[in-house]
């Protein structure tokens, strides 16, 4: 049973969200406040947080932050009555995975938080493929066309978490504290130099990449081919 964190602080919509989530099966902790809420998800690690934004004490953006800035990479989906692009492109920046707008169908939450799950379910495979690519995560190597392709050490963490989280938008903030470590002195610049390291390494063609492709004013998102 995987459990769903739902942090929001109107009584009857966390209510209705809890039953709901309940319902479809899944072990549901609640908060009511951002202080509250980034403690539970500290201490209890759950599969999944639905995380309002306007929310007493922490609001939802720093709790957002505070839990990636601890490495905790479960997936984040974000509830807010705002819908202006500057406040989706700032919750991405910070680490959140989706975001829904207040009014929303349920049924729609709900498809959106089971497709964010069944990929961190993908993720606890160690080996992957993805077009002539083979990536053998206990065995540090790398294969392309069935020939060994040198990674350096952070190339081959930056690829393994990359194709961990398939079809997610990675800011360059994230991919520096998960691959680097938040004290790292480096850039978004080397990010980006590393980034077009590894596409020489495993794009067909690395000037129309594949499968790692930019998101513009975010940073990068690995998508493999669907067949795969």
């Amino acid at each position: 049973m995987e459990t769903v964190l739902i942090i929001e602080d109107d009584p009857a919509m966390l209510r209705g969200l809890k039953d709901n989530f309940e319902f479809h099966g899944y072990r549901v902790l609640t908060a009511e406040d951002g202080e509250e809420g980034l403690n539970t998800a500290l201490n209890a690690k759950p599969d999944l947080i639905l995380l309002d934004i306007m929310l007493p004490k922490i609001n939802g953006y720093e709790v957002c932050r505070l839990v990636r800035r601890e490495k905790l990479d479960m997936p984040i989906i974000m509830l807010t009555a705002k819908g202006e692009e500057s406040d989706i492109i700032l919750g991405l920046n910070l680490g959140a995975d989706d975001y829904v707008t207040k009014p929303f169908s349920i049924k729609e939450l709900l498809a959106r938080a089971e497709a964010l799950l069944r990929r961190t379910r993908k993720t606890e495979q160690e080996i992957y493929e993805f077009g002539d690519c083979r990536l053998d995560i206990p065995a540090r190597r790398f294969t392309r066309k069935d020939e060994e392709i040198k990674l350096s050490p952070k190339e081959f963490r930056l690829l393994e978490l990359f194709v961990k989280k398939p079809g997610r938008a990675l800011t360059r903030d994230e991919i520096l504290n998960l691959v680097w470590g938040y004290d790292s002195f480096v850039g978004s610049r080397s990010i980006d130099r590393f980034v077009t390291t590894l596409r020489n390494k495993i794009e067909p063609d690395p000037h129309n990449p594949t499968f790692i492709h930019t998101v513009r004013e975010i940073g990068y998102k690995f998508e493999p081919p669907q067949d795969t």
